[in-house]
This record gives structure tokens, sequence and C-alpha cells, in this order.
């Protein structure tokens, strides 16, 4: 094919673009996001709930602590909490008698007790519950012979009050060796019998109308001869956090 100037036509090889026609540009599409199985999301919503949970937790627990030690040291400061005083203040039989029988030794015996109990606190009052008083001796080498056990009921006890408890107990019929029994007969006589006395109880703290968790504890007079209490009130040793049974 030709002009009418005579001129031949060129063909436009394939792929020809004329420069002077503007340029399309085809839209370029947003990148796709991988799509992740159900499973895998909800494993990744459990674990970012689970860290949450752990430090809430956490956090809270710190907080705690920190309260609890600051109300502790505060009551400490303030209310000076002392333990309370226990002294064996007397002891005697009403009744001591070993009788021989045809079929061994028997031992019948009453006991009075009197413990002293001090409040030395100022601005605290305890609150006993109820006690369980348990009397022995060991007479014939480390064997103990029971002198019988009460109970006393709980009290409350003011500030800097003496409070006085009177304890009794008895043992009848109670069948013991030939050898311990000569030797209470001559302990008792020359005064030189020594004595046991256990008190399990609880106590707790009282300010005004609040009253705190009562807290078990022992307390052990022990080894006191009789003429030894006739000149002196000898000291008990408490021991705290001790788990009671007063059955």
């Amino acid at each position: 094919m030709a002009t009418q100037s005579g001129k031949p036509i060129l063909q436009k090889p394939p792929g020809y673009r004329d420069p002077t026609l503007p340029v399309h540009s085809t839209p370029k599409l947003p990148p796709r996001r991988p799509i992740l199985p159900p499973s895998l999301k909800q494993k990744r919503k459990r674990r970012s709930c689970c860290r949450i949970c752990y430090c809430f937790c956490f956090v809270f627990i710190l907080i705690l602590i920190l309260v609890i030690s600051i109300s502790t040291l505060f009551f400490y400061l303030w209310f000076d909490p002392k333990l309370p005083v226990f002294h064996l203040q007397s002891f005697s039989f009403p009744r001591f008698n070993v009788t021989a029988k045809t079929d061994g030794n028997y031992l019948n015996v009453q006991t009075l007790t009197r413990v002293e109990v001090r409040n030395p606190n100022g601005k605290l009052a305890y609150d006993y519950g109820n006690s369980k008083v348990e009397i022995s001796t060991t007479a014939n080498g480390g064997d103990e012979i029971d002198f019988g056990s009460t109970k006393v009921p709980g009290f409350t006890q003011a500030k800097k009050n003496v409070t006085s408890l009177k304890i009794e107990t008895k043992s009848t019929d109670q069948l013991i060796e030939q050898v311990a029994a000569t030797k209470l007969k001559r302990l008792h006589n020359n005064k030189n019998l020594k004595v046991k006395v256990v008190v399990r109880s609880s106590v707790g703290l009282g300010v005004g109308g609040w009253k705190m968790r009562p807290v078990g504890f022992n307390v052990i007079c022990g080894d006191m001869s009789l003429k030894s209490l006739d000149s002196a009130m000898p000291k008990c040793t408490i021991n705290m956090f001790k788990w009671i049974n007063l059955n």
C-alpha cells in the first residue's frame, strides 16, 4: 500500500505503541493477607487473654502484699502486742492415796491448781477459747503418771488484767507399778514430787468490737516440786501456733 505521494506505508511491528498516545497505568491490587485457619486465631486470642489475666493477678497480689505489710507494721508500731504471761500460782493434793491390793497398786488422787494469767498489753484485750488442762508427774524414770484432766471454759481478759484460774482434776483407781507406787509415796511425803501442768487453748486479740481470729497455743508449767512451789511462783512456757485438740 502507498500514500498519495507515492511513498509506501510502513507496517507497524507487533507490540508497537504510539508514543503520542497517553499511557494508562493499570491499578495495583493491595497485597492479600494470608488467611489463617480459625483454630490458629482462637489460640492467639486465648494466649493474649491469659497474659492479661496473669499480669492482672500478679499486680493484684503485689498490691495485696504491700497493703498487708503496711497494715501489719502499723499494727505493731501502734499497739505493741505482747504475749500473755502464765505462772503456776499454787498446787496441792486434797486427796492422795496409793492402795496396795492383791492384783496391784491403785492410785486415787485429786489435785487443786491455780494458774495466774497476765495480760501485759495496754491497748489490747485477749479472748481465750475453751482450754484443756492435763496434770501429770514423772515418778518412775520417763514414764508419766496421769493425775487427771479437765476443761476450763473460755473467757475474755481486759487490758492490763490479771486472772487466776482454778483447776481441779482427779484420777480414780489408776493401776501403777510397785516401784512407781513406792516412789510416789516417798516423794509426796517429803514434798519432792514434781508435777507438770499443760494447758492447751486458743487466744485471739480484741480491739473494741473487733476480734482477731484465735490462734492455738500450749502452756507448759513443769518439773516443779511441791516444796519449791511454797516459796516461788514459776513462770510457764508458752508455745504459740500449736494445733489444738480439745477432744
